[in-house]
């Protein structure tokens, strides 16, 4: 059988590697119209912030062979022909038209792998062909990229998309002493990946960091001087500008599936869970598909390279005749932003009220480890679960402490559609140096059920402040020892401040006709406070805790 692969950069590598493995009497063919196949993109932020020096590396196995088109040759039992583009499928045939360095020719196949991948968006804005204006994708991008960064050191640049790439790319500039702007058209940073709350609490440390953030501003032109870009003029003003990067996100490379008569969908080529086309004979995958929200049900874009060397894997065995599917996403991700971790899976809150889901939400905020080990980190946590089955619908975790094993927790859970009472099941590995005894999930799981089972209720940042803004009459009710408030605290009239120690003795200095919404540090001693009022007779509906404190109140605060 001989399968041909249109694309070799990760699906089309990863399955044609295992074609060869279960197969070893196949023909396979790779055919790549750039220069270097078997890369790892991800890579290329930190090849900028010279987390490594050679770009060569995001080539090599991890024992340092290069994975060049020898190695698949030799190693794998592949053929793969660089700088050869594919021009044309013919279905009907069973060819694809391509050119080879510059020759025509045609190359005729059993099954077809379609793993075209996708671009970097360049929308049509005046003067985007300035030179300085770059897009980061390919090896040759991220060699350019930091040739500019290293030859302009200590100027300007402008990053346009506050997406997974522009954010990840932040440190390389930092690095070498630029003024960084961060321009976003949408109110807040990474938007289609965080709720607005969690999202303000990263856009304060950026802040704090030294980047300048322009969110709600699109851009409307690029203004340049000898035909290299200097300045980025947006809705609302200009900005210097010696380097732009444009990370805007990326449309799949459809154009060969569609004009070969392949159903398309919203997002990218359609394939089934096997990732078959409409063609039983083609199939596709990575980044030019469209695949399931496994918790919406919707169809989703998920360009991610763990995503493409699933399908690649999956593809394989189809084609050698074992079964195996590709169920879909539930969004799961993660970046590293200078020492922030970043990590969502699920939807967020804002897309399940959209969908129409009754939703309970909890920010927790706490170290990752006991506060006696040394290395302890702060981690904030949100969870989003159905109100009425406490079915897990998202997390959204971020801070300087560990962020990994806890959101790949939550994305399993996710995927087995279990519930907050779930969380408090699984049997958590523990010790001091990774944990608390409690883990931070199961935390916020224990907050949810409080919630749901009527013993607390609680206000979001984002709702307090909307309650605040509104002149609602109410009483904010700080439990926090003297000296903490005295390091930071509420700018708010309405503050009052009694140490939890002595809430049970001046209990009556509060109003009984009035709100009250009780705070400390992590409101752990807030939902406490709850409940000491409610046993001195102050009416439950009248009780309410800040989700997640001052530690995750992400608007204005006065520090010392």
């Amino acid at each position: 059988m001989k399968i041909v692969i249109i694309g070799g950069v990760a699906c089309g590598p990863k399955a044609a590697a295992r074609i060869k493995r279960l197969k070893p009497e196949y023909d396979v063919l790779i055919i790549e119209k750039g220069e270097e196949i078997s890369y790892g993109a991800c890579g290329l932020p930190f090849y900028l912030s010279d987390e490594f020096s050679d770009i060569s590396e995001l080539m090599k196995t991890a024992v340092g062979v290069l994975r060049d088109t020898v190695f698949f040759k030799n190693v794998k039992g592949v053929d793969v022909r660089v700088r050869c583009e594919a021009k044309k499928i013919d279905r009907k045939n069973k060819k694809v038209k391509v050119v080879c360095n510059g020759k025509e020719e045609e190359i005729s196949y059993d099954k077809l792998i379609i793993a075209t991948g996708s671009t970097p968006l360049r929308p049509p804005i005046p003067g985007i062909g300035l030179e300085g204006i770059y897009t980061l994708k390919s090896l040759n991008d991220g060699k350019t990229i930091k040739r500019a960064i290293k030859e302009g050191k200590g100027r300007s640049v402008v990053i346009v998309g506050a997406g997974m790439i522009g954010m990840e790319c932040i440190e390389a500039f930092l690095k070498e002493g630029y003024e960084v702007s961060l321009v976003e058209k949408l109110p807040f940073v990474l938007p289609a990946f965080l709720d607005e709350e969690i999202s303000l609490l990263i856009m304060n440390y950026l802040k704090q960091k030294g980047v300048k953030l322009f969110c709600g501003e699109g851009v409307k032109e690029f203004v340049g001087e000898n035909g290299r870009v200097k300045k980025v003029l947006t809705e609302k003003r200009e900005i210097e500008a010696d380097i732009v990067l444009l990370a805007i996100g990326f449309r799949p490379n459809i154009e060969l599936a569609k004009e070969a008569g392949l159903q398309i969908g919203r997002f990218g080529i359609k394939v089934d869970s096997f990732l078959r086309t409409s063609d039983p004979d083609i199939y596709a995958g990575g980044d030019c598909v469209e695949i399931y929200n496994l918790v919406t049900g919707e169809k989703t874009y998920t360009p991610m390279g763990s995503i493409a060397n699933k399908h690649g894997r999956i593809i394989a065995d189809n084609i050698c005749g074992r079964t195996s599917q590709f169920k879909g996403t539930v969004g799961t991700a993660i970046l590293k932003v200078l020492d922030l971790n970043i990590a969502r899976t699920g939807i967020t809150e804002a897309h399940a009220r959209k969908k129409g889901y009754e939703v309970i939400t909890c920010i927790n905020p706490g170290p990752d480890r006991p506060h006696f080990m040394k290395e302890s980190k702060p981690i904030i946590i949100k969870l989003i679960a159905e109100k009425y089955s406490g079915r897990l619908l998202g997390a959204q975790i971020i801070g300087e402490g560990d962020v990994f094993s806890r959101i790949n927790t939550c994305a399993s859970l996710i995927l087995k559609g279990a519930t907050v009472d779930d969380i408090m099941d699984v049997d958590m590995a523990y010790s001091p140096p990774y944990s608390p005894a409690m883990d931070n999930l199961i935390v916020a799981a224990n907050i949810i059920q409080n919630k749901r089972d009527g013993l607390s209720r609680s206000y979001s940042p984002k709702e307090l402040k909307e309650k605040l803004e509104a002149k609602e009459d109410f009483v904010i009710l700080d439990v926090r020892t003297p000296k903490e408030v005295e390091e930071v605290r509420l700018p708010y009239e309405n503050v009052v401040y009694i140490p939890l120690g002595k809430l049970r003795e001046k209990a009556d200095e509060l109003p009984k006709d009035k709100e009250i919404v009780a705070t400390c540090k992590i409101s752990l001693r807030g939902y406490e406070a709850v409940r000491i009022l409610a046993g001195k007779g102050f009416e439950r509906e009248k009780l309410a805790f800040l989700d997640g404190g001052i530690m995750a109140w992400p608007y204005e605060k006065i520090t010392k």
